[in-house]
């Protein structure tokens, strides 16, 4: 016989959690207590919104759902934008939320709001647990449902009254379900439908990013030669200094990269769904788009495949890579005309001198001093288009962006997430100062864990990215403008080490000393965005894709 918050703690233990982050409250005490007396280690975040962020960031870098916990009510309701994060982007992850007694009430109302249905929307699945007899099965299913395709977010509701309840049930073993392969018949006519064509393209989509499945895209690039381009979370997941790399989907459309869509007869989209901010992608009589995914493709009037293979995406690689035979007839020569032209539309960054700095030179500089497996954790602001488009990545999972829910405040948590998972590596949270101060707070939580972590924020004193569109569609700038604390200052404040960037040669040289030192770094970096608009507004317009 055992309480029931220890027979809870005896589930997680089952199903290999090692890690859970949290701001519990009152009605978490007992399952805290249990927590406390395991394995597992607890990390107190200072916002709920934060520890959602770093369980969804540790499920999307180990394919094992994150967990975390809050209290009933403002709790619950602080966790709702991280967990919608992390169900647009596909990462799997548990939330765990108090509550009152549901036998007997003790306080009214007080506190009380509809979690179960609140997260119904935004979850694969929600339940409120009623028993202690419950909780194996529930907990099991919870995590099988966090972690099966597609990945996304679970929340169970634990109430304080069953989680003193007595019990003698045991946990559900876990178990590993091989994923169903594809059909031998689709596979035919993908067959068919790449050989047929002349001008074939991969478009390589975050739901690509598992490791089985970068071997068996290698392997089917190598054979074939054909090029391909992703999408922003697609990043990584082949070296993109390969020279069948074209580029990376950093905007919708009308840009250079997406001249090689324009032509194509055929995209091979691997791993795409239009939960990410897609590429427009249409079937027509002069291109067809071949769905490669875990599951059916949802239609879209930007994405509405001719042909799917809908089974585990590896398997259907190495099956196509044993079928398909190169083409005389494939011709490349356009895709790769562009390619040139990208890499030299993108060289030259280091070149420009101006203060505050251009992205160009940024991103030349972050990329020239990061090590090849160093991760940059990316808030939502306008860097994170500079970084997509000009930033290559060479290894999986380096580049962690969000282009689903699109959220701000999100960096320095993901980052502390992927310097606990991957401990010996680099990782620096690269954060407008709009989304820093969101979760700012969290500078703290860096300093307690005793990690070694470098953030950068790219200082605009505004909100960049809507500057941008506001521009963009003739508007006057208003309310966009902010005044920011002394960063350097603000980062002493926690114990940690504070740097400004007064140059346009200084930012790499304060990189290069914060990387791999000891403790968290914060560097001050001024940024110049008068290039948004002729980049991304005057040069897409009177882009014309003469190749």
């Amino acid at each position: 016989m055992k309480k029931a918050s220890d027979l809870f703690v005896e589930c997680l233990l089952e199903e290999g959690v090692e890690h859970i982050f949290g701001m519990p409250g009152e009605e978490n005490l007992d399952l805290l207590e249990s927590i406390r007396n395991s394995p597992i280690r607890f990390i107190l975040t200072r916002h709920e919104q934060a520890a959602a962020f770093m369980a969804a960031t540790y499920g999307r870098l180990t394919g094992k759902a994150g967990v975390v916990l809050s209290t009933l009510g403002p709790g619950a309701t602080n966790l709702v934008t991280g967990i919608a994060f992390a169900q647009l982007g596909g990462m799997p992850l548990v939330a765990i939320t108090g509550q009152k007694p549901i036998k007997k009430s003790k306080q009214g109302q007080f506190q009380i709001i509809d979690v179960v249905g609140m997260m119904k929307p935004i979850t694969k699945m929600t339940e409120r647990i009623m028993s202690a007899e419950r909780i194996p099965s529930l907990v099991r299913q919870a995590f099988k449902c966090a972690e099966d395709e597609r990945p996304g977010a679970v929340h169970l509701e634990f109430p304080e009254d069953i989680a003193v309840e007595i019990s003698d049930r045991s946990p559900f073993p876990r178990i590993n379900v091989r994923r169903p392969g594809p059909d031998p018949k689709a596979i035919e006519m993908a067959r068919q439908c790449i050989e047929a064509a002349r001008h074939p393209l991969l478009l390589i989509a975050g739901g690509a990013n598992r490791k089985l499945i970068r071997n068996n895209l290698e392997s089917f690039i190598e054979k074939t030669h054909i090029p391909f381009v992703t999408t922003q979370m697609g990043k990584g997941v082949i070296d993109e200094r390969s020279p069948y790399y074209l580029g990376t989907t950093a905007l919708s459309e009308h840009d250079i990269v997406h001249c090689a869509i324009d032509q194509s007869d055929l995209v091979i989209s691997i791993g795409h769904d239009v939960l990410e901010k897609p590429p427009a992608l249409f079937s027509s009589q002069e291109r067809k788009i071949l769905h490669i995914n875990f599951s059916p493709a949802i239609i879209d009037d930007v994405y509405a495949p001719s042909h799917e293979v809908v089974g585990d995406i590896s398997h259907t690689l190495w099956l196509l890579t044993e079928v398909v035979t190169p083409q005389v007839e494939w011709d490349f020569s356009a895709t790769r005309k562009i390619g040139v032209k990208i890499r030299e539309l993108f060289e030259g960054g280091s070149n420009f001198s101006d203060f505050p700095l251009k992205p160009q030179r940024f991103v030349a500089d972050l990329r020239a001093v990061l090590p090849i497996d160093s991760i940059i954790s990316l808030d939502n602001g306008m860097y994170k288009i500079w970084i997509a488009r000009h930033y290559p990545a060479y290894e999986q999972n380096t580049v962690l962006l969000d282009n689903a829910l699109a959220t701000m405040g999100a960096g320095l948590p993901n980052a502390i997430a992927a310097k606990l998972v991957h401990p010996s590596r680099s990782v620096v949270a690269l954060c407008g100062d709009g989304g820093f101060m969101m979760n700012s707070q969290e500078l703290e939580t860096a300093m307690r864990l005793g990690i070694d972590l470098v953030v950068i924020i790219v200082r605009d004193d505004g909100l960049g990215m809507i500057k941008w569109k506001q521009d963009s569609s003739g508007f006057n700038t208003f309310g966009l403008d902010f005044t920011n604390p002394d960063f350097v200052t603000y980062a002493e404040s926690y114990g940690a080490q504070g740097f400004r960037v007064s140059s346009a040669d200084e930012f790499k040289s304060i990189l290069r000393n914060c990387i791999g030192k000891k403790g968290v770094h914060l560097i001050d970096c001024p940024i110049d965005y008068s290039e948004n608009v002729k980049v991304f507004t005057d040069e897409v317009a009177s882009r014309i894709c003469d190749v």
